[in-house]
């Protein structure tokens, strides 16, 4: 394996507070590039860890091959000319247009891309090995983020995801779910090769743990700029960084978990939902049809309450509404 790319401070690249881009759509369907544009300049100005894109929360799953280049290029572009790290979605649930989106992405040389298993049927252990090994032939030397979400068809537990990452050196990290202390453990013996980035409201113990590198965050999507407050605080104080995720749990348990549970709301009408409540960026929470979204007055409703109980990540912060 290569060395890990770093930043100027030393840092691994994959590491730290990663804001994800999410789709303005309009009422017609389309998708608002202009509000596009203006949310990758507030990303940038909050001077986040990283960037990416086509994620859940992205909608990579219901967009044209002719806006998934033209969102990437825009990001490549900001990102680029900011100097700031990004990785690309080249999620897609059919194997050979992932191939044709990680070529895509390539061309423009992110920090990494990311991508799924295979969605129609679950893959077997060989046939994640080649899936991934497809996706890295296909990607050139770009290195490769593994995204296994709780509601993947296959969720690979600790060991068989580093046994099938280990397989395909390009491989270098992993956006999963966390779990209870025996999970911790496993984590720490089969994944220490990984960097694994954790669900955003669980950062900090992920940190106090000594598994996660960072997070493609949903915290994030409340605040760019508070989410990276929020995970530079963690190695100056973790025991207030601890405290302050207790209150991004009970936020999430109370008030956003509830909507899908009761609805069905997918997890990237809830994201939308959180970049209303925060009210950063022009993203509404509509999402492209069929998909629900969830009404914009239930954001207005609770941005008093997530102000109220997270002061440290909603508060104000001038570079991220300039």
């Amino acid at each position: 394996m290569s060395e890990t790319p770093r930043r100027p401070d030393g840092r691994p690249i994959l590491c730290g507070n990663w804001a994800t881009l999410l789709l303005p759509i309009q009422a017609d369907d389309r998708i608002d590039f202009g509000a596009l544009d203006a949310e990758l300049d507030r990303i940038v100005a909050a001077r986040v860890d990283g960037v990416y894109s086509n994620g859940t929360a992205g909608e990579f799953h219901n967009q044209t091959e002719d806006e998934f280049e033209r969102i990437q290029a825009m990001m490549a572009a900001k990102c680029s000319a900011a100097g700031l790290p990004f990785a690309i979605g080249a999620c897609h649930p059919d194997p050979t247009v992932s191939g044709m989106r990680v070529r895509t992405a390539a061309r423009l040389r992110p920090a990494a891309i990311q991508v799924i298993l295979p969605d129609w049927w679950p893959p077997t252990d060989a046939e994640v090995v080649d899936f991934l090994a497809m996706m890295a032939e296909a990607a050139g030397g770009v290195p490769l983020i593994l995204y296994n979400p709780p509601h993947a068809k296959r969720v690979l537990a600790p060991a068989t995801l580093g046994a099938l990452a280990a397989a395909v050196p390009a491989v270098r990290a992993a956006k999963i779910a966390d779990g209870d202390p025996q999970w911790y453990a496993q984590a720490r013996r089969h994944l220490a090769g990984l960097a694994l980035f954790l669900p955003g409201h669980h950062l900090a113990t992920g940190m106090r743990e000594g598994v996660a590198a960072g997070s493609f965050s949903n915290v994030a999507c409340l605040s760019p700029a508070g989410a990276q407050r929020w995970t530079d605080s963690m190695a100056r104080n973790p025991d207030a960084a601890l405290l302050v995720e207790r209150r991004l749990r009970d936020f999430m348990d109370r008030h956003i978990v509830p909507l899908q549970r009761a609805h069905g709301y997918s997890n990237g009408a809830l994201d939308k939902l959180l970049a209303a409540i925060g009210d950063w960026a022009p993203v509404g929470t509509r999402l492209r049809r069929p998909y629900r979204w969830i009404p914009a007055d239930e954001a207005v409703r609770l941005r008093p309450i997530a102000r109220a109980m997270l002061p440290e990540i909603l508060g104000d912060d001038v570079a991220a509404r300039a």
